[in-house]
């Protein structure tokens, strides 16, 4: 009875796991979902024991500058869900839309590195300006994911190889499987079938909602930029009706922010 008992257990438990892998709307969801809550779990836990974290000069890296570890785990943990579901994701080779996204891509981050750039050639002298320029971006932006705090050309490039994989293709993938994936579709018929949506179908509804949710999930600097760069990404997945156009478009922006923000010594950008 009990060796019975036992593998109608694990009978059951592989049906879960088997309907768990599955659902679609799981597979759009719940990577950037994980993501978030993670990343934003540990940076909360550390910055509150301000005892142990952040405190001294003289502490190790890892608990002085604990992003330097928190991506890492976002980028597994997102990774591994996205190899886990991989099969639901519609991301077929379609080189002309792909080569148009990646056109959009240098478009859209153009605009949102134009802000601090114009601080720099604007030679002002101001941390914060206040007033239009600060609520455009128009800021230095030297503080934040800094691999210099290495000395070592190893640590160095260690870490800014993770950054980049989970900048480039984790958040690439997560942020469009959700905003354009599953998000728009579900708001055309959020009571219906919304995966019958073919992808891309436009609509104001959707338009505004997604995009506004993409430039609250930045900070008030990168504000007017998000908005920019949401509405050039909806036009991606209006104009090219492909998921991988909207993936190609956002690893290739994040990659040339990622080389800005090293070359120029940006790192709040990233």
């Amino acid at each position: 009875v009990g060796s019975h008992g036992t593998l109608c257990r694990h009978i059951s438990e592989s049906m879960r796991l088997e309907r768990f892998r599955r659902d679609r709307t799981l597979a759009h969801v719940v990577p950037l979902v994980a993501f978030m809550l993670v990343g934003g779990g540990l940076t909360a836990i550390t910055g509150s024991l301000d005892g142990l974290f952040r405190d001294h000069v003289y502490l190790p890296w890892w608990r002085r500058f604990p992003e330097h570890w928190i991506y890492p785990v976002q980028t597994f943990l997102a990774g591994g869900l996205l190899v886990l579901w991989w099969r639901h994701y519609e991301l077929r080779w379609e080189p002309r839309k792909f080569l148009f996204g990646a056109l959009l891509g240098v478009v859209g981050i153009g605009v949102w590195i134009l802000p601090t750039q114009l601080y720099d050639w604007w030679g002002i002298k101001e941390a914060e300006p206040g007033g239009w320029k600060q609520a455009l971006g128009i800021l230095p932006r030297r503080e934040g994911f800094d691999p210099g705090i290495f000395e070592s050309p190893a640590g160095w490039w260690a870490t800014t190889i993770f950054r980049m994989l989970r900048a480039v293709i984790v958040v690439s993938l997560v942020e469009e499987l959700l905003w354009r994936g599953f998000l728009m579709r579900f708001l055309l018929n959020p009571d219906g079938d919304y995966w019958a949506q073919p992808f891309g179908e436009a609509s104001w509804k959707s338009y505004l909602v997604v995009t506004t949710l993409v430039v609250l999930i930045h900070g008030p600097a990168d504000w007017a930029a998000a908005f920019v760069w949401g509405s050039l990404m909806y036009g991606c997945a209006v104009w090219t009706r492909s998921l991988g156009a909207c993936v190609v478009m956002h690893a290739v922006a994040n990659f040339l922010l990622g080389w800005y923000a090293l070359s120029f010594g940006k790192y709040g950008l990233w």
